[in-house]
């Protein structure tokens, strides 16, 4: 975008939470870039496990400065990304970073 986003200012996150001991990702209220209204922060009609695991989430992100995307559980945006410079890097360029060896 012209005036840019989150995003590309290396300041947005999309994650769930994964059981340790399993590997595996616990139940959330729907699989990642699912656009109804079952992945919102405000919808309630889920298991209650579900419910339970998006709480658990959205209060360890807001704890370490994330703030909610209210309509996808899985998207944080770091507080403040408005002040971070604009980056407009290529995926070619990210992969020659020597952070990525």
């Amino acid at each position: 975008p012209e005036k840019g986003s989150s995003h590309n200012r290396g300041c947005s996150v999309d994650l769930t939470i994964v059981d340790l001991v399993t590997g595996n990702e616990v139940v959330m209220l729907t699989g990642y870039d699912n656009f109804t209204e079952k992945a919102g922060h405000n919808f309630n009609n889920l298991p209650d496990e579900a419910i339970k695991n998006r709480e658990k989430l959205k209060n360890i992100m807001i704890k370490y400065g994330f703030d909610i995307y209210t309509s996808e559980w899985w998207h944080y945006d770091f507080r403040g990304w408005e002040n971070f410079e604009l980056m407009d890097i290529s995926f070619e360029e990210l992969e020659a970073l020597e952070i990525f060896e």
